[in-house]
């Protein structure tokens, strides 16, 4: 049986988290943390795996404190750049123990594909560009999922020595343009009505093709959660992504 806490037990996806945890068979929920709570919850209630729900002011923290004390984490807060995964990669590196970590942007097992089809996709198109939208309580913009499908565009480009994408926008105008992402365009929309929904625009002349994915319940994420947990208790290390859960590495 592996004991699992959930940090960021009273959110909208940490609430989820636990009722998912509870209903797995092998799985015990053994502690809520909430932002009340101290992480020593973890230690108390001896956990084997931390599930973090958090926000990106505190993560960093939050996965020093499961590396120190040899818990093994599944993060799906947003806001790992490829400076904090050098970082978490670095004490990881120093730990005395073998712990696992799994920084997965998201849990649905379509908004993976969508990904990897967009990458795939990305090689053969001129121009490509990223409009994320989610209900307007999200804190971060652009998404995680935003964030690494662009990481993901752009290696495909890269690997196929595509030129720079056509864009006559001058400076001037370049704030209408969206943030960039690894020089990939990211749009982000906040708005009621919305939970968690992306589409890439992938263009050359004379066709589009747009790869869309939406999430109008929080519920399709769980089967990838639970999943994660399950694995990485058996992968010591950083990883990144659904991809290795799913098989798809």
């Amino acid at each position: 049986m592996t004991r699992v806490g959930v940090v960021g037990a009273a959110g909208s996806m940490g609430s989820l988290a636990c009722a998912a945890v509870e209903a797995a068979d092998g799985l015990e929920l053994v502690a809520r943390v909430t932002s009340s709570d101290s992480l020593d919850l973890l230690v108390d209630t001896g956990a084997d795996v931390a599930v973090d729900l958090t926000h990106p002011g505190v993560v960093m923290d939050h996965v020093a404190f499961y590396v120190d004390h040899e818990v093994d984490a599944v993060v799906g807060t947003s806001g790992f750049t490829a400076e904090r995964l050098d970082l978490v990669s670095s004490r990881l590196s120093r730990a005395s123990g073998d712990v696992g970590v799994l920084v997965v942007p998201n849990f649905s097992v379509g908004a993976v594909l969508m990904m990897r089809f967009a990458a795939q996709a990305a090689a053969h198109f001129e121009s490509a560009e990223i409009v994320e939208l989610h209900h307007p309580a999200k804190k971060d913009a652009p998404s995680g999922t935003a964030v690494r499908t662009a990481e993901m565009v752009a290696e495909a480009r890269r690997s196929a020595e595509a030129g720079p994408m056509p864009d006559a926008t001058g400076p001037a105008h370049a704030s209408a343009r969206g943030s960039r992402v690894d020089g990939v365009p990211v749009h982000s929309v906040r708005a009621r009505g919305l939970v968690a929904h992306q589409e890439v625009l992938l263009g050359n002349v004379g066709e589009t093709l747009t790869i869309r994915h939406d999430m109008p319940d929080r519920a399709a994420a769980m089967p990838g959660l639970v999943a994660s947990v399950r694995w990485v208790t058996h992968h010591p290390g950083l990883h990144v992504g659904l991809e290795p859960v799913l098989g798809l590495t």
